[in-house]
C-alpha cells in the first residue's frame, strides 16, 4: 500500500512516522518543500529517493493509496481539497482549517466523493480515556493547560483547546441542551476559557489555562458514587472509597498512550477494507468551535 505523507514537522516526525514506519506492507512517500528536511527524513527512514517528493505533484503521479497531512493548517484546504478531488482516502491533522466554511467544504466533498476524511483527534483512541466511555459520566471535567501560551482566540481555540470540545463532545452520554463559555481576553489574547455543557442528566465542563504555571491534562469522569481520573493520558485513578491507581507500563509507547497509533491503524484499516470514513461528526467539532470563538469575541468587545 502505498501512503503519502504530507508536512514532515514535529508532529510527523515524532508521533506518525514511527508508527507508519513500523507498518509492514506500506510503501511510504515524502513531501515536503523543504530540500533538507526531505534529505534528513528520507534517509533516516530508508526511504528511497525516487518516493520524495517536493511537492503535491509528484505524490499524485505516484497514485497513493492514502496520504496523511502533517502540514501547517493553513495548507490544510488545498491539500486535502486536491487529495479528495483525486479519490484519495485522507488523514488529517486538526483542525481542518481554521475557517469554518472551509472545513464544511472539506467534509461535504469528501461525501460527494465518496472519499474516506479522518481528522486526528488522537483523544478518542488514547486508552485512558476511551476506558471512561464504561464509567458513569453524570459530570465531566477536563482541564488542559500550559505554560506562558496566551494566544490569540481563534488560533488558540482551533489548535488546541479543539481537542478538549471534541474529547467532552465524544465522552458525553448524551446532546447538550445548554452551552456556556467564559474567558479572559487581554490585549487581544486569550488566557483562559471555560466551556460548560449540560444535557438530560449530565454536565461536562472543559477548562485551558495557558498561564497556568504547569503544562498538565487531567480528565474526572464520575457518577454513581464512582470516580475515575486520568491524568496526563499515562496514569488512570479510580475512586470508590479507597483509590486505586495504573499507572502506563514502562515500555508502552507514547504514540499507543496518546491514541495517536490507534487512529493510524484505524485509518489504515478502513483504507484496505474499502470502508469509507466519514468526517460529518468532527465536523460537529469544528462547528462549536467556531461558537466558542463568537462568544469570546463578542464578550471582550
Amino acid at each position: 500500500m502505498r501512503i503519502g505523507v504530507i508536512g514532515l514537522g514535529d508532529i510527523a516526525k515524532k508521533a506518525y512516522l514511527p508508527v507508519l514506519m513500523a507498518q509492514p506492507g506500506l510503501e511510504p512517500h515524502l513531501v515536503t518543500r523543504n530540500p533538507a528536511t526531505l534529505e534528513a527524513v528520507g534517509a533516516a527512514h530508508r526511504v528511497p529517493a525516487a518516493h520524495r517528493h517536493t511537492g503535491l505533484d509528484g505524490l499524485l503521479a505516484a497514485r497513493p493509496d492514502a496520504a496523511f497531512v502533517h502540514a501547517a493548517t493553513d495548507a490544510h484546504p488545498e491539500l486535502v481539497r486536491r487529495l479528495l478531488d483525486a479519490r484519495i482516502p485522507t488523514y488529517v491533522d486538526k483542525p481542518l482549517a481554521y475557517d469554518l466554511a472551509a472545513s464544511r467544504d472539506l467534509v461535504e466533498r469528501a461525501e460527494r466523493h465518496g472519499t474516506s476524511l479522518a481528522v486526528g483527534f488522537n483523544r478518542r483512541h488514547a486508552p485512558g480515556y476511551a476506558q471512561c466511555l464504561e464509567h458513569p459520566r453524570d459530570l465531566i471535567v477536563l482541564q488542559k493547560n500550559r505554560v506562558g501560551l496566551p494566544e490569540e482566540p481563534r488560533r488558540m481555540v482551533l489548535d488546541d483547546f479543539i481537542h478538549v470540545v471534541d474529547t467532552l463532545r465524544f465522552l458525553a452520554p448524551g446532546q447538550p441542551d445548554h452551552i456556556d463559555v467564559t474567558a479572559r481576553v487581554a490585549d487581544g489574547l486569550l488566557h483562559h476559557l471555560v466551556l460548560h455543557l449540560a444535557g438530560d442528566g449530565f454536565t461536562a465542563i472543559g477548562i485551558m489555562n495557558r498561564l497556568s504555571g504547569s503544562a498538565e491534562e487531567r480528565l474526572e469522569v464520575s457518577g454513581q458514587d464512582t470516580k475515575r481520573e486520568v491524568r496526563d493520558l499515562a496514569e488512570v485513578v479510580d475512586h470508590k472509597g479507597q483509590p486505586s491507581v495504573r499507572r502506563r507500563g514502562d515500555w508502552v509507547p507514547v504514540a499507543r498512550q496518546r491514541g495517536i497509533e490507534q487512529c493510524v491503524l484505524a485509518f489504515l484499516d478502513a483504507v484496505r477494507d474499502g470502508r469509507t470514513l466519514s468526517a460529518q461528526d468532527t465536523l460537529r467539532t469544528h462547528e462549536l468551535c467556531e461558537r466558542i470563538v463568537t462568544d469570546v469575541r463578542e464578550r471582550t468587545r
